[in-house]
């Protein structure tokens, strides 16, 4: 009910009118049964911006650690994600890893959409990063489409560490809904999970028009030194 009432009474429309947003496709959003959204993820404010914009209630995996934040903030925040069905995920290791697997799938087998972000973490310069297999492993064992998703402007209107986003237009485009009922079964052979992953990430990249990194997102932050200035070249679209 909560999420009724912030999409259509409270938040939404005030997203809407606030960041203006340009949507491209949103045809390709079926209008029933399971499906995965897999989106790039360039601010803190994508988590509301999409939701906002669309007609179905989707279901994003989120970091555990909006759910865990110390203080009267914390609990502020916790309560929040979950009154609006988001699933806290723990990132570390390989076993939570199928934990969130395992999650995703429910989501699905209920019917609903799942939304998900490949990168596994936000963009700290705006590129776009090596996708992990998750995605690709829950399309395949689901057997549903997978809609690329691009958030365009959204790295500008709110970069890591601002609070307040810009009030700034951005736009949301969805891509064709993306088949892979060809790798039925092959959810546990690494050729075939990392090729559907390429594949989701490549329509994403085409959307989104960022310079894309082969390499995974969390490892390039964790190598670039406090110092060190960030460079790099984006298309413009």
């Amino acid at each position: 009910m909560f999420y009724y009432v912030l999409k259509y009474v409270v938040l939404g429309p005030l997203l809407r009118l606030t960041f203006r947003p340009r949507i491209e496709g949103l045809e390709h959003i079926p209008d029933d049964g399971a499906a995965i959204v897999a989106g790039n993820h360039l601010s803190f404010s994508d988590h509301f911006l999409m939701p906002a914009i669309l007609k179905r209630r989707i279901t994003f995996l989120a970091k555990a650690e909006y759910f865990t934040g110390p203080g009267i903030k914390g609990k502020l925040t916790a309560a929040f994600f979950h009154s609006i069905g988001q699933i806290p995920v723990d990132r570390s290791g390989k076993e939570a890893g199928q934990a969130a697997i395992r999650e995703g799938l429910g989501v699905l087998s209920k019917g609903e959409l799942l939304g998900i972000y490949p990168e596994g973490t936000r963009s700290h310069d705006g590129r776009l990063y090596k996708g992990k297999v998750g995605v690709a492993v829950m399309a395949i064992k689901a057997g549903v489409p997978v809609i690329p998703c691009a958030m365009v402007g959204t790295f500008e209107i709110q970069p890591p560490g601002q609070k307040m986003p810009k009030v700034r237009r951005v736009a949301i485009r969805f891509g064709e809904p993306l088949d892979f009922s060809r790798y039925a079964g092959l959810e546990d052979q690494k050729a075939a999970i990392r090729a559907v992953t390429d594949e989701i990430m490549y329509a994403i990249l085409g959307l989104s028009g960022q310079e894309y990194v082969d390499e995974y997102a969390a490892k390039a932050k964790a190598a670039q030194a406090p110092d060190q200035p960030k460079k790099f070249q984006r298309r413009s679209r």
